[in-house]
């Protein structure tokens, strides 16, 4: 049986295979970046490279934390946005893909 730690990283793997104009490695290494953003700060970072809406930002972003799982989020109150942050232990895996893929996005 796999751990979860090599399903992770598998399925991380397939996401970047997958990405066509960097757009995907652009925000998991907006991710490595920063400790914690939101879904507009992200947007607000990515779109002078790309010109992409802010819902298939937010639709990204969901798909990193519920289907990757490195993700981790939490709202202050329910006016505030949803704070992401990546998780700690998945950092190095993140890292070790994007150089591998050598993908990164300049912000």
């Amino acid at each position: 049986m796999d751990s979860i730690r090599s399903k992770i990283k598998r399925r991380l793997q397939k996401f970047v295979e997958l990405d066509v104009n960097g757009l995907r490695s652009c925000i998991l290494s907006t991710f490595l970046q920063v400790k914690e953003i939101t879904v507009d700060q992200i947007h607000e970072r990515i779109t002078s490279k790309y010109d992409i809406s802010r819902s298939a930002v937010a639709s990204m972003v969901g798909y990193i934390y519920s289907k990757l799982g490195v993700l981790r989020s939490y709202k202050e109150s329910y006016k505030t946005p949803i704070v992401y942050s990546l998780k700690e232990e998945y950092v190095d895996l993140i890292k070790n893909t994007l150089e591998s893929k050598s993908g990164a996005c300049a912000n």
